[in-house]
């Protein structure tokens, strides 16, 4: 029976790569689709995931439009290609932003970019290469995407620099985790409430719960 699911997996994602790569991408012009290693990138380090791209549908499941405000920025960490990047880029933020460690797939996020700039709704959207666990994360940021870029210690830094940017500026922050498998971590800071669940779009129960993506919130907090 464990077979018989493993194989049910591996045609589900193969087939998904593939209406990605040869119709969704190649109609719209880009390339955000495929894996990248980080050894084969240069840039391996500790805590730190390979790049697989969020599904497309993934921040439209879990993020609704009237839910953006016009004095919203959004910030992808980790954001690889840029499909997370491009997809918020069609809300109504005022401003969108990724950060990604590798030069080279920031060239490609950019490149995917100016290739759709006329179809999105936001025309400020800016790519930053850096290490997410040393980014000091802007203090305008009211939404943050996170698909497990970094891990353990380097989701704890990330973690830090969050925590540092609502103490030099408290405000509201929703910070989107999809597949959230340090999401006890996160709720050790204090700082954040689960707020709103979207199941994963997997076949079977349990698959699909643990490929869910999860909205926490923290609140500003009263001064002391």
């Amino acid at each position: 029976m464990g077979h018989a699911r493993f194989r049910l997996r591996q045609v589900y994602l193969g087939t998904r790569r593939l209406i990605n790569s040869l119709v969704i991408e190649r109609l719209m012009g880009i390339e955000t689709a495929g894996g990248a290693d980080l050894q084969g990138l240069g840039i391996d380090a500790p805590g730190r995931g390979s790049y697989e791209p969020s599904k497309w549908l993934d921040l439209r499941r879990i993020l609704r439009r009237r839910d953006v405000h016009a004095d919203d920025v959004f910030l992808d960490v980790g954001s690889g290609k840029g499909r997370i990047v491009m997809q918020a880029s069609r809300y109504g933020f005022r401003r969108v932003m990724g950060v990604e460690l590798s030069p080279d797939l920031n060239a490609i996020a950019s490149a995917n970019i100016d290739a759709r700039r006329q179809s999105l709704r936001c025309s400020d959207v800016e790519f930053v290469t850096a290490d997410v666990a040393e980014y000091a994360i802007p203090d305008d940021v009211t939404v943050i995407y996170h698909a497990n870029s970094v891990r353990g210690d380097a989701f704890a830094a990330l973690m830090e620099r969050i925590g540092e940017s609502l103490d030099r500026k408290p405000r509201g922050l929703r910070f989107i985790y999809n597949i959230p498998l340090e999401e006890e971590a996160l709720l050790r800071t204090g700082r954040f409430r689960p707020v709103r669940t979207a199941v994963g779009l997997r076949p079977g129960r349990a698959w699909s719960r643990k490929m869910s993506i999860r909205m926490y919130s923290a609140e500003p907090q009263p001064p002391s």
